[in-house]
């Protein structure tokens, strides 16, 4: 492997690599003192849409670590900046399944939200329907929500994802991600969504704006291969995988990437910088 050196920002994964689910990663605040010491700028940028950026401050709290809003990116908050460059917020109606984390971005920027059923085939209202189908991981996932995306994506809304992770690492083991609910969706519609998160290279441009830093000086650290490590090599940035989340070595017999570096967990990581 390369000599970790020359690291002036860091993009950082948080499931998997920070925590699982409410159970933060040993070394975890140790791992934040040693980047603030060395004064290496970092954005949080997570495939997980579900939470807002105030809660994601407040479960690091919770865990002992501060950090800023500013320091965070969300594929939600991703996905509502790209479709604010890409169509008129305040023209634009928008059906979301997905939480708090999801929806928000969305209303900052000016985007109105349509409810269930909400539809174009409503005689008396013709525009009621969604211009715009946006899925996220949701936890109230029900046949009514899944049913009314449906019924907008096949009536011609466009379909956007804000990630496709098929699993999410929890502290109970692996579970199903948002990918899992795209895949119902697309299997219901014909239609392959637009995806905004890793392994797209959307976010981590959207990062490398933020920090203002060389992106030959920018490490991404995750735990994913096919969507950290993925996004990470498509951006033309370098990459550390943790072996604390869901990929394994065994995953590089299968790909033709390898992150720059592998490390068991971010204490080694924090070892690593102090080195």
């Amino acid at each position: 492997m390369e000599p970790f050196i020359n690291i002036r920002a860091l993009i950082i994964d948080m499931d998997g690599v920070l925590w699982h689910g409410d159970q933060p990663m040993p070394g975890l605040t140790d791992f934040f003192q040693t980047i603030r010491e060395q004064q290496i700028p970092f954005i949080l940028a997570t495939n997980n849409a579900r939470l807002t950026q105030e809660q994601y401050v407040i479960k690091l709290a919770q865990m002992g670590v501060e950090v800023s809003r500013d320091e965070i990116l969300t594929s939600s908050m991703a996905t509502a900046l790209y479709l604010t460059e890409h169509t008129n917020p305040a023209e634009s109606r928008v059906y979301v399944i997905g939480e708090d984390g999801a929806k928000q971005p969305l209303i900052e920027r000016g985007f109105t939200l349509t409810e269930l059923y909400e539809l174009n085939d409503d005689k008396d209202n013709p525009n009621m329907g969604a211009d715009i189908v946006v899925c996220g991981m949701d936890r109230n996932l029900s046949w009514d929500k899944l049913a009314t995306a449906t019924l907008n994506i096949r009536a011609g809304a466009q379909f956007i994802g804000t990630n496709a992770d098929t699993t999410l690492p929890t502290e109970r083991g692996l579970t199903h991600g948002n990918g899992a609910i795209l895949a119902a969706l697309q299997a219901a519609t014909g239609v392959t969504p637009i995806i905004i998160g890793k392994p797209e290279p959307i976010i981590y441009q959207q990062a490398l704006a933020l920090l203002c830093v060389d992106p030959g000086q920018t490490v991404a650290i995750g735990d994913r291969l096919e969507t950290d490590i993925l996004g990470a090599v498509r951006t033309g940035i370098r990459s550390l995988m943790v072996l604390s989340g869901v990929s394994t070595e065994d995953d590089f017999k299968t790909t033709d990437y390898r992150p720059t570096w592998v490390m068991p967990d971010i204490r080694a990581v924090t070892q690593a910088l102090k080195n």
